[in-house]
């Protein structure tokens, strides 16, 4: 039952909440939306979520026409968890009378403003999403035995309208990512007016780029791919004037074979989970080519781009260079930028003048404090102070909590222990139904136990039960393997 906080003078303790929540949601992203579609028909579950935004809205900067999302379509919000519920991409479709154009075009790849719109029809039919709804902090009430959630309404414009105040038996966190400025170039964005924008915001700022003389892309993973190629083809043959530099050691495609995909499986995803702390680190920075590659249809259109604008003799006037990093970048004469470069592997230097530059340098995950200061006292941490998160989602924190049957569960925060699978949207529909059996300590959504070909390792930990109250033994692998 959603409250205004009250105000209650000397000692006496706010009366307990009567009817808490089952679960609050934090943020409304993919991941938290397809918790709440698929929590929609467990009647007997109380939840609601929360998101500051006004309205569901899936990176509007990068939803480049022609752009595709990289899973196959059956990877939505619910299919590979219930493939017969109302929200799937499938159903979409035949509420919008396009099952049959979709049928013909055969396509398993779908374009990323379709995800967008997607989502936003599954959004808009979901009572229990909360739009305009900041939540300022969480706290664990040990008298009640509840988590308590404090949040500010706002209005259309962004500015506080009430606070309220919300009990609940179990948290999802699902508060997404951001977009990431790597330190060298920080001063650029610091500085108003500076033509430097973040791929997340392209779209807004795409005629601006496009108007510019010279343009470099930073970043050689998708968006910088994506974005190079759109201006690529806006501008005339012979004077296109781009740039693309990256830190990785060369423009590589997406690991796409069958057998390299069984990383982004729920097997995987235990395997990965059970490995010491040590070499999980060591792991998830080696595999950058699984899930920060580009994907090859993008390469191969790119370089046919480049190819037709060879025709009729010469080349195409720009430069494409793996290997750099950005060692410094500053503003000179005029409003031209200034970037200090250095190639890793020749260690040599130089320094490249443009006029606008896009930084593709990615998103990382927003950090669960101040939104959880509140509860440190009871969280779990490793060896370089993260979070402990169990294989059911839940972080780790104080017996005194969780011996109530109380949990806060992530959302793609978990790549430190579960993997590269993270924040693959193939996995949501898995995850988000891994938290509702164990919410609900049944399993509300049977799950395979096994989901790959591949076995990860000589021993196989197989799944918990949904409450997480077993831990069957590892198995070891028949002998003559």
């Amino acid at each position: 039952m959603d409250q205004p906080p009250g105000n209650h003078p000397g000692p006496t303790p706010a009366p307990a909440p009567t009817a808490p929540r089952d679960l609050v949601g934090i943020g409304i992203g993919p991941f938290n939306l397809s918790l709440a579609a698929l929590a929609h028909p467990l009647t007997g579950l109380s939840t609601a979520f929360y998101e500051q935004r006004p309205r569901f809205r899936w990176h509007p900067g990068l939803l480049i026409d022609g752009a595709r999302v990289q899973v196959p379509f059956l990877a939505d919000l619910v299919t590979l968890a219930d493939p017969a519920s109302h929200w799937s991409f499938l159903n979409y479709l035949k509420e919008r009378e396009r099952l049959f154009p979709f049928y013909f075009a055969e396509r398993l790849h779908i374009q990323r403003a379709e995800y967008d719109a997607y989502c936003r029809w599954v959004s808009d039919h979901l009572p229990a999403l909360h739009y305009g709804h900041q939540v300022d902090t969480v706290r664990w009430n040990p008298r009640h035995g509840l988590f308590e959630v404090d949040f500010t309404q706002l209005d259309a414009d962004g500015g506080a309208e009430a606070l309220g105040r919300t009990h609940t038996r179990n948290i999802v966190i699902g508060i997404g990512t951001e977009p990431h400025i790597p330190e060298p170039l920080r001063p650029l964005t610091a500085t108003p007016g500076t033509p430097v924008v973040h791929a997340a915001d392209y779209l807004a700022h795409r005629d601006m780029l496009r108007a510019a003389g010279h343009v470099t892309v930073v970043g050689s993973g998708q968006s910088g791919a994506e974005i190079f190629l759109d201006l690529l083809r806006d501008r005339p043959a012979g004077h296109e004037r781009l740039h693309w530099i990256g830190r990785t050691e060369a423009f590589a495609p997406m690991e796409y074979s069958k057998l390299g995909l069984e990383h982004f499986t729920p097997d995987y995803t235990r395997y990965f989970h059970a490995l010491p702390e040590a070499v999980r680190d060591r792991l998830v920075p080696a595999q950058w080519q699984l899930h920060k590659a580009i994907d090859a249809d993008t390469l191969a259109a790119i370089h046919d781009e480049l190819y037709r604008r060879t025709l009729h003799g010469g080349w195409p006037d720009t430069v494409l260079t793996p290997g750099v990093r950005v060692r410094t970048a500053g503003r000179i004469a005029g409003n031209r930028i200034e970037l200090h470069l250095e190639h890793t592997q020749q260690g040599t230097r130089t320094r490249l003048t443009t006029d606008a530059v896009v930084l593709a340098t990615g998103h990382r995950r927003r950090p669960l404090s101040p939104l959880l200061d509140s509860l440190d006292p009871y969280l779990h941490r490793d060896d370089a102070e993260r979070p402990h998160i169990d294989d059911h989602y839940r972080l780790v924190l104080d017996p005194a909590v969780t011996a109530t049957g109380c949990h806060v569960y992530v959302q793609n925060a978990e790549l430190h222990t579960h993997g590269v699978g993270t924040p693959d949207l193939g996995l949501a529909a898995w995850r988000s139904a891994t938290i509702l059996n164990s919410v609900t300590g049944k399993d509300t959504y049977p799950l395979p136990a096994r989901t790959a070909f591949t076995t990860f390792g000589l021993t196989q930990r197989r799944p918990q039960t949904p409450a997480g109250r077993q831990i069957t033994a590892l198995t070891p692998l028949a002998d003559g393997v």
